[in-house]
């Protein structure tokens, strides 16, 4: 399974009645495709998989399979697919892996539970439930460290990682020193944060998993060109390019400005699911601005 390069946490595309939007996500695969990126996160907060039914997410998942063959002719190089679970108890996450195994999926990114003041509390249970999932989930188990989700960040992470069926740690702290820290503890990291993107390149992340590839590949892909051929100068002004984008987004828009960055962009984003709402035209106009440099 390849885990190397830039991956786009993808959204999930949904009509104005709310319902899955099939046209529209093979639609965004088939662009998404002609771009060097290694591979999809599927159903995670970008893709507001809180709010996906159990039939649905097993359907997203098939259509992404299904759109994205493992090899072919179009595909020399086949995309890692994974899965995002985000549920407390290891019966139902090791359910739900089996579910994206039988789809066709490579990995499972999975986050510690989060349901309760003592889950947060608690960093044995955390571990637990990792290497608990990892034990019974038929396909491999990516940590994801996720404190937008969770409200805290795992620590020791490095205990958890030692299984042999956890392949990764998702880094989405946004601290630029954590993954330094992880993977001298152990582990094998991808970075979940425009912020600290280049910093976790250059500690040996071995990829990104980025909501900001979902609308703007190209220039997430010119960040890791620019790393990889050591361009340190152009490095740089990627990173800035993203993480002031993905800064804007983050702290004023959430989904519904990634979603809007998508169909300024050429990609289809359309409306959030409720409660979520669209941006203001206003809005519109400050995230056209912040992507003004970063379109394909």
């Amino acid at each position: 399974m390849n885990l190397q390069g830039i991956f786009a946490s993808i959204a999930t595309p949904f009509d104005h009645q709310g319902n899955l939007y099939p046209s529209k996500l093979e639609h965004n695969l088939a662009k998404w495709r002609a771009t060097s990126i290694a591979g999809f996160l599927v159903g995670g907060p970008v893709g507001e998989g809180a709010l996906l039914g159990e039939a649905e997410r097993r359907e997203l998942w098939e259509r992404v399979r299904a759109a994205v063959p493992r090899l072919s002719l179009e595909e020399p190089k086949p995309r890692t697919l994974l899965a995002f679970i985000d549920t407390p108890g290891v019966r139902e996450a090791a359910r739900q892996a089996a579910e994206a195994a039988a789809a066709g999926f490579d990995a499972v990114v999975a986050v510690a539970p989060h349901e309760d003041a003592f889950a947060r509390r608690s960093p044995d249970r955390a571990q637990l439930f990792f290497r608990a999932l990892a034990d019974q989930s038929p396909v491999p188990v990516i940590a994801a460290d996720l404190p937008e989700v969770t409200g805290f960040t795992v620590p020791a992470l490095g205990a958890a990682s030692a299984h042999p069926r956890i392949a990764a740690v998702l880094d989405g702290s946004g601290e630029r020193d954590r993954a330094k820290e992880l993977i001298e503890a152990g582990c094998k990291v991808l970075c979940g944060s425009e912020r600290a993107a280049l910093a976790s390149l250059r500690a040996g992340a071995s990829g990104t998993v980025l909501p900001v590839a979902t609308a703007a590949p190209y220039g997430a892909i010119a960040l890791w060109e620019a790393f990889r051929t050591r361009e340190e100068e152009a490095a740089l002004d990627w990173q800035n390019r993203l993480e002031t984008a993905a800064a804007l987004i983050e702290r004023e828009y959430g989904v519904a400005g990634w979603k809007a960055a998508m169909d300024i962009n050429g990609y289809y984003g359309g409306p959030p699911r409720l409660p979520g709402a669209p941006v203001s035209p206003e809005a519109r106009e400050r995230i056209a601005q912040a992507f003004a440099d970063l379109r394909g």
